[in-house]
C-alpha cells in the first residue's frame, strides 16, 4: 500500500513540471518591458546624482497622500457621468 502511495506522489510531482510557463518574453512588447525591468533591478543606468527631498517637500507629499483618504470610494461608478463615446463606423 505504501509503495502505491509513493508512486502516486512521485507521478504527481513529475507531472507538475508540465504546468510551468516557458521562460522568457513571448512578444516584442513584453521583451521590451522585461529589458527595462532588468535595467531597473540591476541599477545599470541609475543616476549618479543623489536625489533628495527637503523636509518641506516630504511633509507636502505626506499631506497629499493623507488627503487622498478623505474621499470615499463609491460603491459603483455612474456609467453616464464620463460622457459619451462616439464611433466613426
Amino acid at each position: 500500500m505504501k509503495t502505491r502511495q509513493l508512486l502516486i506522489v512521485c507521478m504527481t510531482c513529475l507531472s507538475t513540471t508540465a504546468w510551468a510557463i516557458e521562460p522568457g518574453p513571448s512578444s516584442a512588447a513584453q521583451q521590451g518591458t522585461e529589458s527595462w525591468m532588468q535595467l531597473q533591478i540591476r541599477g545599470v543606468v541609475a543616476s549618479t546624482h543623489l536625489q533628495t527631498a527637503s523636509a518641506t517637500e516630504r511633509e507636502l507629499a505626506m499631506q497629499r497622500w493623507l488627503n487622498s483618504f478623505n474621499y470615499p470610494i463609491p460603491e459603483f461608478f455612474e456609467q453616464d457621468s464620463g460622457g459619451e463615446i462616439t464611433s466613426s463606423n
